[in-house]
């Protein structure tokens, strides 16, 4: 079976270039990660991933441990599956991707150690009162979002973005929250909609803050060609 996930928009980079004529899969149903790998030359097939995200947060020594062990998972799962589906049609890539919010940066300075500024990690809200609890603790303050994705033979990376939420009125902050937009989104609002009035600045890769970091992805994929010459040319 042919397959080709690279677009004519493509950058004819070394990481792209060993992908053209691959079977390529995105093990996630999320249309914004799709969406943003489209946007830089790559139309992969999605297969989302039925790993159930359930890793126990407090088993991982280091707190960025937990996303990447939670995208690990979910491309195996779905390696596995297609696989055993159709094993002379194997995947040649996937990609995993899980995204978390943490309410502030780690500490940098001696007086953010010594006042005990601790980090909590929101994923998706539970309901409205618990999206209005992230977004108050998320208002006038940095948090960043990690994103993880592994390549080939389970690669794995992170990305950091920091944004920086306005100290928006507590009215504004109910509105939001009534409309829905972020009920379904990993620190209960969405940066590329209405969630973007919420917000002032953002240092790092925007795309990472939406769903996908796109840069650091394909910058991963250069690197695995210059690691190993024999990297999706078998």
């Amino acid at each position: 079976m042919s397959h080709n996930a690279v677009l004519p928009n493509a950058l004819q980079t070394p990481g792209i270039e060993r992908l053209r004529n691959k079977r390529v899969v995105l093990a996630s149903a999320s249309p914004r990660r799709k969406e943003i790998l489209r946007t830089l030359g790559l139309d992969p097939e999605v297969t989302p991933s039925k790993f159930p995200e359930n890793l126990p947060f407090s088993s991982y020594e280091q707190i960025h441990e937990y996303p990447v062990a939670t995208a690990t998972q979910k491309a195996v799962e779905v390696y596995n599956r297609l696989v055993e589906a159709d094993p002379d049609d194997p995947p040649d890539l996937v990609i995993g991707a899980d995204t978390v919010v943490f309410t502030h940066a780690l500490p940098a300075t001696t007086l953010e150690m010594e006042t005990g500024t601790r980090q909590e990690l929101l994923e998706k809200p539970t309901s409205k009162v618990d999206n209005l609890r992230m977004l108050l603790d998320l208002n006038g303050s940095v948090f960043y979002p990690i994103l993880t994705a592994p390549g080939y033979a389970v690669r794995e990376f992170d990305e950091r973005s920091l944004v920086y939420f306005a100290d928006n009125p507590r009215h504004i902050l109910e509105a939001y929250v009534e409309n829905g937009e972020g009920a379904d989104r990993a620190g209960g609002f969405a940066v590329q909609g209405l969630g973007a009035l919420l917000i002032r600045k953002i240092d790092g890769d925007y795309h990472n803050v939406v769903g996908f970091p796109g840069a650091a992805f394909f910058k991963m994929l250069d690197i695995l060609v210059e690691e190993d010459d024999d990297f999706l040319t078998i």
